[in-house]
């Protein structure tokens, strides 16, 4: 029993350290998470703050060069009367997704949760006087989706976020003398908040940081020390261990960290000149917009189509990474039609076809011009996003039992030899027609 004892804790030991990076050893709970966070393939993102009542972006206060004291008193006017966390979750829940990721403080400033440490928050400064982050972390509680927190490393409109960054620099923040110090007070600021989110509101999934990149002038060893990531990750992993670490730097993971993040691009991919990043071994995300802004932006109505997400779900898991897919709500609390029937979209289609998204890898097929795979078990589920005749499948000597269609289980027609399968593609009008290849061992 001893000798049994020893060889799991041996094994448990390497898988510790297949996960980890230098400095950094993830515990057993953070790799659990990991696992689960991998499986789930799907989340939706919300961008909401006072900046939605502008109706021009989370970037409107650097855009337009709004004086900080000015646009402050926007909160004394935000009081979104429809808002309703059930409600929210519950339109997010039938989509498929199976985490929310929401801003609870953005490069504003202003924080959508109840902090003692900072008034200029959702609960002190508004008519409002309701806890956003309080009653969504219920609502998730409740309907069984996992809350994820977005925070701002950046801040347009504290006066001790000095020196100031490449950003905000139209908004009449004056410079302190002593810019150490207020450095220094600004980091302590933060670890009180993020204190606040990991303690005030149940288990919390991952913490989803931005900002990095306002000072990126210096260099990374520079910006690692400068933003004191090491101090901060470790408070996040003691507070919460199985609560993953994810920054939108933009550039090569650091330690600490368990989650890579790109943006607007799926990994491998660099069509928005964000991810230059080399692709780690940790669990990956793309966060997409919905249309073509984060916040709530009201001459925005260019949204991607259901098809295009669904296919764009696909071409993620594809790459074995998670889509976290943004909506920006109205100022008054409710979510766009728009985004409702797309979310609705995305929904059933996941409700037939979800078995080739959750759970899975990325397929042993690389991305094809007809599409991409992904795998689970003895399984290929075969993406066809681009219609064509016929597919060439290589199998080696794993031999294939069958080939289907997953919605409706049809028969699909498949030669093959040696090393390689014929599959004769159906026609369909389905955006991403999965082929299920059933192989007699594991892959």
């Amino acid at each position: 029993m001893k000798r049994i004892l020893l060889m799991l804790s041996a094994l448990l030991s390497m898988s510790l350290l297949s996960y980890a990076q230098e400095g950094y050893v993830p515990s057993a709970e953070n790799i659990a998470a990991r696992e689960r966070f991998s499986a789930d393939r799907f989340g939706i993102f919300i961008h909401w703050g006072i900046y939605s009542m502008l109706g021009d972006g989370e970037w409107v206060m650097h855009n337009k060069n709004i004086d900080y004291q000015e646009y402050s008193r926007l909160a004394q006017g935000f009081c979104p009367s429809k808002f309703d966390a059930s409600q929210w979750v519950s339109a997010i829940k039938g989509s498929g997704a199976k985490y929310i990721t929401i801003t609870s403080r953005h490069h504003d400033g202003f924080s959508m949760f109840d902090s003692k440490v900072s008034d200029y928050n959702v609960v002190d400064a508004t008519p409002f006087g309701r806890d956003v982050i309080g009653e969504l972390a219920e609502a998730c509680s409740e309907q069984g989706i996992r809350l994820h927190l977005y925070y701002s490393h950046l801040d347009w409109g504290r006066t001790d976020y000095a020196p100031k960054g490449r950003t905000g620099l139209g908004t009449g923040r004056p410079e302190p003398e002593d810019q150490e110090a207020s450095w220094e007070h600004y980091m302590a600021f933060i670890d009180a908040q993020l204190t606040e989110l990991l303690t005030q509101y149940g288990p919390i999934g991952a913490i989803w940081f931005d900002g990095y990149w306002d000072k990126d002038a210096l260099n990374r060893e520079e910006l690692h020390k400068v933003w004191k990531l090491d101090h901060e990750y470790e408070l996040i992993h003691k507070l919460q261990p199985a609560c993953l670490v994810g920054n939108n730097h933009h550039v090569d993971t650091f330690p600490g960290e368990d989650i890579q993040i790109f943006e607007r691009d799926v990994p491998g991919h660099n069509d928005y000149g964000y991810s230059t990043q080399q692709i780690s071994r940790l669990p990956l995300e793309t966060c997409q917009t919905m249309n073509d802004s984060w916040g709530y932006r009201i001459k925005d109505l260019n949204y991607k189509s259901p098809e295009y997400l669904i296919k764009y779900l696909a071409q993620t898991a594809g790459k074995g990474a998670n889509l976290l897919l943004n909506i920006g709500p109205r100022p008054d609390g409710t979510l766009p039609e728009e985004a409702l029937t797309r979310l609705e979209a995305m929904g059933k289609w996941l409700s037939v076809n979800g078995e080739a998204i959750y759970g899975t890898e990325a397929g042993y097929v690389p991305e094809q011009l007809w599409g991409v795979s992904t795998q689970k078990d003895n399984k290929l589920y075969i993406h066809v996003l681009e219609w064509q005749e016929s597919i060439l499948i290589p199998s080696g000597k794993n031999r294939v039992l069958s080939a289907y269609q997953l919605d409706g289980g049809r028969k699909v027609e498949f030669t093959r030899d040696k090393q390689s399968i014929r599959i004769q593609v159906p026609r369909s009008s389905d955006p991403d027609q999965v082929i299920v290849l059933e192989f007699k061992e594991n892959l």
